[in-house]
C-alpha cells in the first residue's frame, strides 16, 4: 500500500515537517550533484564500527563519528528511498507536529531517529555487520508513524493498494495501515531482513516513537479535528 493522504486537517502550517522535507531534499541534491551517492553515504552515513570505536576508519567523514547519527538521518541511497520517506513524512508528520507543537515535534523526530540508529547499531554489533553504512530518515519517520497511531487511532488513510493484478484507491483505517507496515518490519527482521533495508532501525524507531510520544505529550489546548465523509 502507498499512502496518498489522510482525512485529518491541521490547525497551523506544518513548518517543521516542511523544513525537514526541504532539508532532506537539499541533502539528496548535494549527494547526487556534488558528492556522488556512494561517497556521500560513506562520508555522512552511520557506520556502526566507527560509532562504537569513535574512529574515522575510511573515507573522511563530514563530521566526527558520533555526529554521523544526525547526518545519516538526512542522507539517502537513491531517489525511491528519499521519495518514499518524504511522502510518509508529509502525510503523517504534519498531524503529529500539529498535536505536539513545533518544538516538541522536532525534538521527538530527532530523538526517534537517534534511538532508531542506536538500535540498528546494537544489532549490527551482535551480528558482526559493523562496516555497512546506514542512511535515511526511515527510523525517525517510523517514530512519527507510531505517534500518529497513538494520537489518531481513528484516522483514515487514502491508500493506493496493489493486490496481484488489482489496483485500487480507497480509504483504510490508519491503525490497519500502520499496523501492517510495522508487522512487515517485524516479519522481515524474523526472516533475515531485506537486502539494503535497516529493518531494526525501523522497529527501534517505531518502539521509541510509541514511548516518546507518551512522555512528551500533546501541546496545551490541542484538540484533534476530523473530516466527516
Amino acid at each position: 500500500m502507498i499512502p496518498l493522504k489522510d482525512d485529518l486537517p491541521t490547525e497551523s502550517p506544518p513548518v517543521v515537517t516542511m523544513s525537514l522535507i526541504a532539508a532532506n531534499v537539499a541533502a539528496f541534491i548535494w549527494q547526487f550533484a556534488f558528492e556522488g551517492l556512494q561517497r556521500s553515504v560513506l562520508r555522512g552515513g552511520l557506520i556502526p564500527h566507527e560509532l562504537l570505536t569513535l574512529r574515522d576508519m575510511g573515507v573522511h567523514d563530514l563530521v566526527p563519528p558520533p555526529f554521523t547519527i544526525l547526518t545519516s538521518m538526512f542522507l539517502h541511497g537513491g531517489l525511491t528511498h528519499v521519495g518514499g520517506n518524504m511522502l510518509f513524512l508529509w502525510i503523517f508528520g504534519n498531524n503529529v507536529e500539529d498535536a505536539l507543537g513545533k518544538v516538541r515535534f522536532l525534538i521527538f523526530y530527532l530523538a526517534s531517529g537517534v534511538l532508531a540508529a542506536l538500535a540498528q547499531t546494537g544489532v549490527a554489533a551482535m551480528t558482526g555487520d559493523l562496516d555497512i553504512p546506514m542512511v535515511g530518515a526511515s527510523g525517525a519517520i517510523a517514530g512519527v508513524l507510531a505517534a500518529y497511531l497513538v494520537l489518531f487511532p481513528r484516522a483514515r488513510v487514502l491508500a493506493l493498494i496493489f493486490a496481484f493484478f488489482i489496483i485500487r484507491v480507497t480509504y483504510v483505517p490508519a491503525m490497519l495501515f500502520i499496523g501492517l507496515w510495522f508487522g512487515l518490519q517485524v516479519l522481515s527482521a524474523l526472516f533475515g531482513g531485506s537486502a539494503g533495508v535497516a529493518v531494526f532501525a525501523h522497529i527501534g524507531g517505531f518502539v521509541s516513537g510509541f514511548l516518546l510520544v507518551k512522555v512528551i505529550g500533546r501541546r496545551p489546548r490541542w484538540r484533534a479535528r476530523r473530516v466527516v465523509w
